[in-house]
């Protein structure tokens, strides 16, 4: 149920969602300027910021699964804002690289980025999540008609585009599971299994499932009373 604050209608699940998001990135510039990221602070606040990102992208690919299996609707309440968060903790962390980093040195970047494939998957997911930011709005909606949707697909994509940066970041292969890869590959998994509740045919096998669960449970408690 949605209440009204400050003329906006919120759901309880999406206060939690702006709160959190907000604290984690004040809590973020906190520990940089205060000194409490380490030897390294800038590598440190990428990582951290990047860790965010890929953590709001996959809560965000989580809310329909959520909705579908479960019966969580006001999960699907909260899908935007997590979804936008995810683009700017994303945002974050490209800029904390280029311009924290690198000064915004366009020679050295551009070297960088040859170099270095983990970024151009970074940066492919970026312009993904950028897209759909700026298209999240219900003018867009409006405009694109049934393609909004399509369009709005693309998120898979950067589910599957976050976890490879993610890996390579870390210098691991996930595909022949090596180097330090525990965690890409949790996040992998976590991710595959979404988009693998997304298919049609599991989406409408979760439904019956559940719908089977809640008629034994309206069952049970008749008996009981």
């Amino acid at each position: 149920m949605k209440r009204k604050y400050f003329g906006i209608r919120l759901s309880p699940l999406q206060i939690v969602v702006h709160l959190v998001a907000w604290s984690l990135l004040a809590w973020l510039a906190w520990d940089y300027f205060s000194g409490n990221l380490g030897v390294n602070p800038i590598q440190a606040a990428t990582q951290r910021s990047g860790r965010y990102a890929i953590i709001y992208l996959i809560l965000s690919l989580s809310c329909t699964p959520l909705n579908t299996v479960f019966g969580f609707r006001q999960a699907l309440t909260a899908r935007r804002a997590l979804g936008l968060y995810a683009f700017m903790f994303a945002a974050t962390h490209l800029l904390i690289f280029t311009g924290v980093d690198f000064g915004f040195d366009w020679s050295l970047l551009k070297i960088e980025i040859l170099e270095k494939r983990y970024i151009l998957v970074g940066l492919a997911t970026l312009t993904i999540l950028s897209t759909l930011a700026l298209t999240s709005f219900k003018w867009w909606m409006k405009r694109l008609g049934k393609n909004w949707k399509r369009l709005h697909k693309l998120v898979y994509l950067a589910g599957v585009l976050v976890v490879i940066h993610y890996a390579w970041a870390k210098k691991g292969d996930l595909f022949r599971l090596q180097g330090d890869i525990l965690w890409p590959l949790i996040a992998g998994i976590v991710v595959l299994t979404l988009l693998f509740l997304r298919i049609p045919a599991v989406r409408k096998t979760a439904v019956q499932w559940r719908n089977r669960l809640q008629r034994r449970q309206t069952l049970r408690t008749i008996v009981q009373e």
